[in-house]
């Protein structure tokens, strides 16, 4: 029967791709999807300049529906359980697909998820041959130079400047990339970037060869028993990230049930320009026995800090600096001044719906952590050594999966996250998470599910929903309960809170969407009266209202309209903030034109607007709306050719409440600020 079905569908192939050709464009997906869908809204405590780049490497990397795994198609957000688990099924009873069209056999997925996922995946055969002729001849490479630059002159570039804060280098930020990588197989990567005010130098005293930051890895994966093989800098997501977490923590959106799991993936490239959260060294995962895989690795980087000495001409380090900006005497004094090493050991099993393991993490400081004596900070991590060790279990049944994970700070508190997610219904999916983590808990490079930036000193309860009444109409929410048994930075009692989304999306057809999306948080912080002498404390409530059109003019020319509101009560004060913006988006054979005009009015910051804007590849752009203004870009993309492709990108933005922009060093004389941005793409290699 299958033949019959495969034989169609490979029949109905160039019908499916002129059907589909609106939706499957030969140019990079819209991350907009993301933005939107996955991640909701971007205000929260997390890099999404990281989060962007994660998801954005699939393009580059698309995983291999004849290989991957549960936990690699979970990663992708944008599949139920029920429909993970049917093509698993699949799968197993029928063979290998053919082709990706073939995703249209498999119950569950229908137009609107191939179209969505379609730009992630790919189906290959096996991987053989020598190495090196597959690395040459793998289509999957690119190289990117990338400038950018600020028209207006920043304060720290002046010449009237004091030697503590004046920039170094000259006013063009810099970036090169390449990369050449086929999943299952091999991964080898170069990143180098100079940001804006920093200096191309060759000084040893510094360590500092050429670039500012430079970034490099070489991969090979599933050679016999080595099945994955990492030297350079990588990442490590195992469990669900409570102890080994990279950049894949997606916090809460109005993808309101698959982003609340961790997908156990192991060891990953690091190829983001961020110069702070990466290991470097190296690290292996080899099969012990059947089912059985042992992982383990060793890292030593430098980190940037605030050292302080003392009367006994001691050092330690006040604060870990992460904006990994080294532009003047003041930021260079913070480069590199801590040394760190991080191992770990990982045993796990995996055998049909179980997969288990236990988590052993040990990471040492050449210099004691001692941070600057706050009411808040007394159970943050000091001294020079943190050891933890931990256990996860994760199991599927029929269409839901259960996750876990556990963990302990070597005599210190604990940390445990808990949930099940899954389909009810082919209509109705469902996520419920529990956290609780202690206020001696500490995980310094976790990225599990929770309210806070770390997993410490809080616990909550998490109902997460998505109800799709047919191929139109659908809905999705969440409600989040949670409580700090202990003081947090700006709020100086125990306390509690909640947050609530919904979300509603009506997609007649392909190329319209319509949705829009309520959300409200509410939690304890500090407050400031006259004449107080102890600290007072009041609810801070947002809320948050979305409206988006998603609309065609032509075949050729795409439209978005939005418009965000939100709202700010605290004490007695009451604020508001909003933004309306229009996009337009053409394409014309090997040009695409895309542009955006924007009003804002967000007086204070507590009701700054965050809205995702179109960038060239592998760069993001989510400017935080704050003040009063007018926001306009514009970007351009070219295809040369199949092996070249240049984007240029302008952006202005013009405010009417200030007469400088920024602060410090990085201010801004005036009431406009331009950007330039200009990158280009070769495929260098086949």
């Amino acid at each position: 029967m299958r033949t019959w079905v495969v034989f169609l569908v490979l029949l109905g192939n160039a019908i499916s791709t002129k059907l589909f050709a609106q939706d499957y464009p030969q140019r990079d997906v819209n991350l907009e999807i993301l933005a939107d869908e996955i991640f909701g809204f971007q205000d929260l405590d997390l890099n999404y300049q990281k989060l962007y780049e994660t998801m954005a490497q699939l393009l580059a990397n698309k995983i291999n529906l004849n290989t991957a795994s549960a936990e690699e198609l979970r990663f992708l957000n944008l599949l139920t359980e029920q429909q993970v688990q049917n093509l698993i099924t699949y799968r197993e009873e029928n063979g290998k697909l053919l082709s990706v069209y073939e995703l249209q056999a498999v119950p569950g997925f229908d137009a609107a998820t191939i179209r969505k996922i379609i730009s992630f995946v790919r189906v290959d055969g096996s991987d053989t041959g020598n190495l090196l002729k597959r690395v040459i001849s793998e289509p999957n490479n690119y190289l990117i130079t990338r400038y950018n630059r600020t028209l207006e002159a920043k304060r720290g570039f002046k010449n009237d400047e004091s030697a503590q804060t004046k920039f170094k280098g000259d006013e063009g930020d810099l970036y090169l990339r390449f990369r050449t990588s086929k999943p299952g197989d091999f991964s080898f990567g170069l990143t180098l970037e100079k940001d804006a005010g920093e200096q191309l130098q060759w000084n040893k005293s510094t360590q500092q060869y050429g670039f500012d930051f430079q970034s490099f890895h070489g991969q090979l994966l599933n050679k016999g028993r080595l099945k994955n093989l990492i030297v350079g800098d990588y990442q490590a997501q195992f469990g669900q990230g409570l102890l080994l977490g990279g950049s894949f923590g997606f916090g809460k959106g109005s993808e309101a049930v698959t982003t609340v799991r961790r997908s156990n993936l192991g060891f990953l490239p690091y190829t983001s320009a961020n110069e702070t959260g990466y290991k470097r060294g190296a690290a292996a995962t080899w099969q012990v026995i059947e089912y059985v895989y042992l992982s383990g690795f060793y890292s030593n980087a430098l980190r940037d800090g605030s050292v302080t000495a003392d009367s006994l001409e001691s050092s330690s380090l006040s604060a870990f600096q992460t904006t990994g900006l080294h532009r003047n005497e003041n930021e260079l004094a913070g480069r590199h001044t801590a040394r760190e090493q991080n191992y770990g050991v990982v045993l796990n099993f995996k055998k049909g719906p179980v997969d288990a393991g236990v988590i052993f993490n040990r990471i040492e400081y050449n210099i004691p952590i001692s941070r600057n004596p706050q009411p808040y900070n007394q159970f943050s991590f000091s001294g020079t050594t943190v050891m933890n060790a931990g256990a996860f279990l994760n199991y599927t049944f029929h269409n839901f999966t259960f996750f876990s994970e556990g963990a302990r700070t070597i005599d210190e508190g604990y940390g445990i996250t808990a949930g099940i997610l899954g389909s009810l219904t082919p209509r109705l999916d469902i996520a419920l998470h529990f956290r609780n983590y202690e206020r001696n808990f500490c995980s310094l490079y976790s990225n599990a599910f929770s309210e806070s930036t770390m997993p410490q000193n809080e616990s909550g309860l998490y109902w997460g929903w998505k109800y799709r009444w047919s191929r139109k109409f659908s809905a999705s929410g969440y409600t989040d309960l949670f409580r700090f048994p202990w003081l947090k930075f700006r709020s100086y009692v125990p306390s509690e809170g909640h947050e609530w989304l919904a979300r509603f999306s009506y997609q007649p057809s392909k190329n319209v969407l319509i949705f829009i999306q309520a959300r409200e948080e509410s939690k304890v912080r500090n407050a400031s009266y006259p004449h107080a002498n102890t600290y007072e404390t009041a609810i801070g409530t947002k809320r948050n209202y979305w409206v988006n059109f998603d609309y065609p003019v032509s075949d050729r020319i795409k439209m978005k309209t939005r418009a965000q509101f939100s709202t700010y009560s605290f004490g007695n004060s009451f604020t508001k903030g909003m933004i309306i913006l229009q996009d337009v988006r053409a394409e014309f054979g090997k040009l695409a034109v895309t542009a955006r005009y924007a009003i804002f009015d967000a007086r204070d910051y507590d009701n700054r607007q965050y809205v995702y804007e179109r960038d060239v590849w592998l760069a993001y752009s989510l400017p935080a709306y704050s003040g009063i203004g007018l926001r306009s870009y514009l970007l351009a993309e070219f295809d040369v050719n199949k092996r070249i492709t240049f984007w240029i990108r302008y952006s202005h933005t013009r405010y009417t409440d200030r007469d400088t922009i920024g602060s410090g060093a990085d201010m801004i004389s005036g009431k406009e600020k331009n950007d330039l941005r200009i990158q280009a793409r070769i495929k260098i290699l086949n």
